[in-house]
């Protein structure tokens, strides 16, 4: 009797434990998480991104890159959409988000939308992983669906964002690092850089390149150092396509352009020039398939970065302050 018992008391500890741990993992992020709770949240996510576009291409890739920047840093838990206050300071000002990092107004133009459906329900987390999904749809590249069920984060860090951001001036062995830090393999990174297949660069982030590398084409650096001054300071804010040739459709060209010698980034052309990535580059640019499924894997594994999920964290009512 007494044996029984203890074995009992020790299945239950087990179980406990068990699951404190799942608690703790992406184990409760699913597809169907708001499916009863908030049946409208897709559709009401996507057409308020669809008007977003409409009014404005290149605000899908800002808000993809928004959710990529949030998910290096701690995790996939909104932190990145905090306001600094005169008590907390954010990522917003971070080296690789200031006067860098957009559409936040965007992000709380479909919270307030997603309020009006079903109020108090769905994770500023969760949206802007809905709403970098949608962007890349809108933009004619892959579908998938979106694991969902993260809370929002009540803190933020800022020397996180400065340290965990690849800056693009890493080079090949930065960049592997980088990713394999937050669980991400060699092809993950490769895959997800194809993001830059949309999107546009400010000139103080590819001007070195533009006047400095030799591994670029001339007509290509000329082409750019026309809206790039050399001189630091003057034009850092001029923008400049990251794939010259389609700019805002989400397609395999960026593969073709690093193979041209093209990439309007360091980091960029990192991935071919004479390195282990070069074979992935090469399969990428001659089979848009295969990239989009990569794309598409790696996008759901980084959304599986430490989210905060059960009680960790809260709903914010304002993406841009906790409660």
């Amino acid at each position: 009797m007494a044996t029984s018992l203890f074995s009992r008391s020790i299945l239950s500890l087990a179980l406990l434990v068990l699951v404190m741990l799942t608690g703790s993992t992406t184990a409760q992020l699913s597809t169907n998480f708001y499916s009863r709770s908030c049946s409208k949240l897709f559709p009401t996510v996507k057409s308020t991104m669809q008007s977003a576009i409409n009014r404005e291409k290149r605000i899908g890739a800002s808000i993809l890159r928004l959710f990529f920047h949030d998910c290096f840093v701690n995790g996939c838990d909104g932190s990145i959409l905090l306001d600094d206050t005169s008590s907390f300071t954010g990522e917003k000002n971070a080296a690789p988000n200031r006067r860098s990092a957009r559409g936040f107004e965007v992000i709380d133009n479909i919270k307030s939308a997603v309020e009006n459906v079903c109020p108090g329900v769905v994770s500023c987390a969760d949206i802007l992983a809905i709403a970098a999904r949608d962007s890349v749809s809108i933009l004619e590249g892959p579908k998938w669906e979106v694991k969902v069920g993260r809370r929002d984060a009540r803190t933020a860090s800022q020397s996180a964002a400065n340290r965990n951001i690849p800056p693009p001036t890493s080079n090949l062995n930065q960049l592997i690092s980088s990713f394999s830090n937050v669980g991400l393999s060699t092809r993950d990174m490769v895959a997800l850089s194809g993001a830059h297949t949309i999107g546009q660069a400010r000139c103080t982030n590819f001007r070195a390149r533009i006047y400095n590398e030799t591994n670029i084409d001339s007509s290509f650096a000329t082409t750019r150092q026309g809206n790039c001054p050399r001189s630091s300071g003057s034009g850092d804010d001029n923008l400049a396509p990251l794939d010259l040739q389609t700019p805002t459709d989400f397609d395999n060209n960026y593969f073709q352009n690093l193979i041209n010698r093209k990439g309007l980034l360091h980091s960029d052309q990192q991935l071919f020039n004479g390195g282990s990535t070069d074979s992935l580059v090469r399969t990428y640019s001659n089979n848009p398939g295969a990239f989009n499924s990569d794309f598409v894997s790696a996008m759901i594994k980084m959304g599986d970065i430490k989210p905060l999920t059960g009680s960790r964290g809260e709903i914010r009512k304002n993406c841009r302050r906790v409660n």
